[in-house]
């Protein structure tokens, strides 16, 4: 395929030519207030022909992270030698990231609303028009989440990796862990699986918050990822990232009672079967009751929050069996690597400092 070969790309009724890149705003259903709303997408074509790779976050509307990963992405001087097409998509749920919210106003979960209808329910119609106009025109794709209120995650992939190109694509990103997520219904993942398009869902953090090293992480995973699908140049580093260690099988430890919970390890932690890992206690002190791992593994996942009900979510543990120690030293370099740096700023120049 020559430069001058490759068709012109429409986008919510935009056409893009090669070597072209501009801002689409797709109309989204209007508020009741009459208040119009649109998916901003900001295009990105090389002239050089290549895959088509989306990027997209904040389809839980309070799942902020991926906004600053993307804002980044978009600025990365890698860019100005790649090939194929950036669609990339800051905020899917405008409602929600309005609103502070991971759903849509009608009280629906996006993720979980795949393929929508154009005749549907507010968030449906939401999840039909990105599918429409965003997936089924790209080759590939990256979802970017975060936990959930008062949840942090340790930064992981989510993919199903009986598929040998999401396999692939989970390596080449670069994060120590990567979990064995089988397709749920209504997920974007599902949709697109189904209609041949890869796609890998990285998740670090908490909602609502901006969180340093893992914003780098998500950038770094994501220009990795772009190398091994060939839409940039393979990096001259002899070494590349060491693929992840893979879970195929996570449990949740939940409160044994109710009470003030004090948590003894960090995310990332290793544990082993039997391990004191959190206290639960009644605020005069009176009772106290340990909560101990079920299994060895790694915390990919905890509750912020030192307020529990019996029952409630407190850890996310994922189980490796005899890697656990592998992944244990994988983390602990991986920390290292992306910790931010005490460094000056150019005069004038705040836009990449880190965020402390």
């Amino acid at each position: 395929m020559t430069k001058t070969s490759q068709p012109d790309l429409t986008i919510g009724g935009v056409s893009i030519a090669p070597g072209e890149s501009t801002v689409v705003d797709i109309p989204v259903a209007p508020m009741y207030t009459n208040d119009d709303l649109a998916m901003s997408v900001q295009v990105i074509r090389s002239k050089l022909p290549g895959p088509i790779l989306f990027i997209s976050a904040a389809i839980h509307g309070d799942e902020i992270n991926g906004v600053e990963i993307i804002r980044r992405l978009l600025g990365h001087k890698a860019l100005k030698t790649m090939r194929g097409t950036i669609l990339a998509i800051p905020i899917v749920n405008v409602y929600g990231f309005v609103n502070h919210t991971r759903y849509l106003p009608d009280g629906r979960d996006l993720n979980r609303s795949f393929p929508g209808s154009a005749k549907g329910s507010l968030t449906g119609r939401v999840a039909h028009t990105f599918l429409k106009e965003i997936v089924l025109k790209s080759t590939h794709g990256i979802d970017l989440h975060t936990g959930s209120r008062h949840r942090s995650n340790f930064p992981q992939i989510r993919a199903d990796l009986d598929d040998p190109e999401i396999l692939s694509m989970t390596k080449a990103f670069g994060v120590p862990l990567a979990i064995d997520a089988k397709l749920r219904d209504g997920s974007l993942r599902g949709c697109a699986q189904d209609a041949g398009i890869p796609v890998i869902l990285y998740e670090a953090g908490e909602a609502l918050r901006f969180e340093e090293l893992y914003i780098r992480a998500g950038l770094k995973g994501i220009i990795n990822v772009m190398r091994s699908i060939g839409m940039l140049r393979a990096s001259t580093r002899k070494k590349g990232p060491a693929p992840p260690v893979i879970s195929y099988q996570t449990s949740w430890l939940r409160a044994p009672e109710s009470g003030v919970l004090r948590t003894l390890v960090p995310l990332g932690a290793k544990v082993t079967a039997g391990q004191v890992i959190a206290m639960v206690a009644d605020p005069l002190g009176s009772s106290e009751t340990p909560m101990t791992a079920p299994n060895d593994g790694i915390v990919i996942g905890r509750t912020n929050l030192p307020l529990v009900y019996e029952g409630d979510a407190a850890f996310h543990i994922a189980l490796y069996g005899r890697n656990v120690t592998t992944v244990e030293k994988e983390v602990e370099q991986f920390q290292e690597e992306l910790q931010p740096s005490d460094y000056p700023l150019p005069p004038g120049d705040a836009s990449n400092a880190p965020i402390i």
